[in-house]
């Protein structure tokens, strides 16, 4: 498997733990909250923020002083 789908499936699962912890320990309790009150959204919602944070970025290429590019790891 490739590092980058293990570092996105990573930080999917890391959100979705959070997400369900912040239901857990801080959710809603009058049901009117549209995230927190159902633990299923939450960790659904964690998973997603999760993932948007670990989504591979591109790299960018950069100078260097002989004016050759050189990427960036």
């Amino acid at each position: 498997m490739n590092k980058r789908y293990i570092k996105m499936l990573s930080g999917l699962a890391v959100g979705a733990i959070f997400g369900f912890l912040y239901y857990y320990y801080i959710g809603c309790a009058s049901g009117s909250c549209a995230i927190t009150s159902n633990p299923y959204i939450s960790t659904g919602y964690g998973a997603m923020m999760g993932l948007v944070f670990m989504w591979p970025t591109k790299e960018k290429d950069v100078k260097t002083d002989d004016g050759e590019n050189a990427q960036t790891v």
